[in-house]
């Protein structure tokens, strides 16, 4: 009789625990919010969005030759019809073609730990110090062959020091003229710094820094790698390595549209192992890198 007894409960132990490991990673992984989103966005996907479910990778895992450091952010030069990532173990500047091709390499001497950078206007680039969250301002010619912080304009922020938790990502709006800066994660934060880079020589510094809790609290991904703005539509993409999600978020920070980079989605042979960086160019190319060295491209298909 002890023995039937113990069976039973330890069945309904052992049912209640697995219950509550799934009700822990369904909250971990915000599982419940995105597949809402996405059972909401099939059945009425937004009509003034990017529309990120549309994209098809057109160039998949290709290897950056003559790079097998950790290939860290992305940003599109306009002005140069190129790409910028830096990589942080062996600080470096790193241009790149459209197809993923070195075409530039730039020592980065006093960075710390370089983990984003981003286009703010012809020449200009703003790249991250991750651990002391510092906002570096760098300028860029033809004749440039090192990158030295102790000569640029910096910014010191400060806000939730959390080791290599920091800055991860980097977007800016030239016609607001915000700069947003995502926080990798605990917590995962995007602030918008305005007034840096700082414009009008003589004029006294007014930089503010603003945190929209509502937008972030809607960011169902486990971690940011990356910022984009996109200038067009006016709205944010967000990348997380951990969730594997690009995630189109409107002017009031709603989500409306998303990318996945696991294996069999957006016409993927294999699932992107660690993406780092994302960028749009004028046409609405979207480039994304992946660590160590790995280039994509996805293209927007046409409605069916």
């Amino acid at each position: 009789m002890r023995r039937f007894i113990r069976s039973p409960l330890l069945a309904l132990l052992i049912s209640l625990s697995a219950l509550s490991l799934l009700g822990l990673a369904a909250h971990e992984y915000r599982l419940l919010e995105r597949g809402w989103f996405n059972l909401k966005t099939w059945w009425q996907p937004a009509e003034h969005g990017i529309g990120l479910d549309r994209y098809q990778v057109v160039l998949e895992a290709k290897p950056v030759e003559g790079l097998d450091d950790d290939l860290s952010a992305l940003t599109y030069d306009p002005d140069r019809k190129s790409l910028f990532s830096v990589t942080n173990k062996r600080s470096e500047l790193i241009e790149l073609s459209l197809d993923g091709v070195i075409m530039r390499r730039l020592p980065l001497i006093g960075f710390g730990d370089p983990e984003a950078v981003e286009y703010v206007g012809p020449g200009s680039y703003v790249i991250t110090d991750e651990r002391q969250q510092r906002l570096i301002l760098v300028q860029l010619n033809d004749d440039t062959r090192v990158l030295d912080a102790s000569t640029a304009e910096q910014l010191s922020l400060g806000i939730g020091l959390n080791g290599n938790k920091g800055f991860e990502g980097l977007a800016y709006d030239s016609a607001g003229k915000r700069l947003f800066v995502a926080k990798e994660r605990d917590p995962m934060l995007i602030y918008e710094v305005q007034g840096f880079p700082h414009e009008g020589a003589g004029q006294p510094y007014s930089v503010h820094v603003v945190q929209d809790r509502q937008r972030d609290s809607r960011l169902f991904v486990r971690d940011l790698s990356s910022l984009v703005f996109d200038e067009r539509s006016g709205h944010l993409l967000a990348l997380s390595d951990e969730s594997k999600l690009v995630l189109e978020l409107d002017a009031e920070g709603k989500p409306l549209s998303s990318l996945s980079l696991h294996k069999g989605f957006q016409g993927l042979q294999q699932s992107v192992p660690q993406a780092e960086g994302i960028a749009l160019d004028d046409n609405g190319t979207l480039y994304l890198v992946s660590e160590p060295n790995l280039f994509y491209s996805f293209k927007k298909q046409p409605a069916p």
